[in-house]
């Protein structure tokens, strides 16, 4: 196969995993991951090609979604290597969807990133704010049946990974203070960050209206 053809296996594959998703992590998030990627390789001045495979690849290794992380990995490894791809190309997409969680920047992990690992995170992070990011926390909190908000819960600070998967300490709207807020500046590229000025910007209107309107002041 060519990298085209590559390319359009690896979506497929991604489509028979996640196209019935209903938790924000579906094609449309993927699509729109991949997009990024591509957008952020080309301005960066990197061949967009690997960074797309692993955003479609992603979040079939994501623990919120597969019952086990090692048996999708295998899948996806063996996947990979069915297709065609070079043991350094396979290795470089793995490194990277087994990396680029938020949840593996809690507790003071510090990962060293690839260029692509990098680029596909931005791209990723991107697609957590912004109008589409306000959705998506909405989305994602109904479908755990998250409270919307309540002001005697505050905001968690420093979270373990344990802490940040208890859904039952988190509001939709804490979400945002807890995690979404801080993602422009842990962006990697200067691509990533100038789109993330705006999306940063739309977010915090959004919650100053919200907040208005809950105290009636709007």
């Amino acid at each position: 196969m060519n990298q085209e053809q590559q390319l359009a296996t690896v979506k497929q594959f991604t489509v028979n995993k996640l196209a019935n998703d209903r938790t924000g992590h579906g094609m449309d998030h993927i699509n729109r991951v991949v997009k990024n990627a591509a957008r952020i390789a080309i301005g960066e001045g990197y061949d967009p090609f690997l960074p797309q495979v692993a955003a479609y690849l992603h979040d079939t290794v994501d623990e919120k979604i597969v019952d086990s992380v090692t048996a999708a990995q295998n899948e996806v490894k063996g996947f990979l290597q069915k297709i065609g791809m070079t043991t350094e190309h396979v290795n470089t997409v793995m490194e990277t969807i087994d990396n680029i969680s938020f949840a593996h920047t809690l507790e003071g992990h510090q990962i060293q990133l690839s260029k692509t690992a990098q680029i596909v995170r931005d791209a990723d992070w991107l697609d957590a704010i912004g109008a589409i990011g306000i959705t998506r926390a909405i989305y994602y909190g109904g479908a755990h049946g998250e409270v919307i908000y309540d002001p005697k819960i505050k905001p968690r600070k420093k979270m373990s990974k344990q802490e940040y998967r208890n859904l039952d300490d988190e509001t939709i709207i804490n979400h945002f203070d807890e995690k979404l807020l801080g993602l422009k500046d842990k962006l990697f590229t200067p691509t990533a960050r100038a789109i993330a000025e705006y999306r940063q910007q739309v977010m915090l209107d959004f919650l100053h209206e919200f907040h208005q309107e809950w105290d009636a002041k709007a």
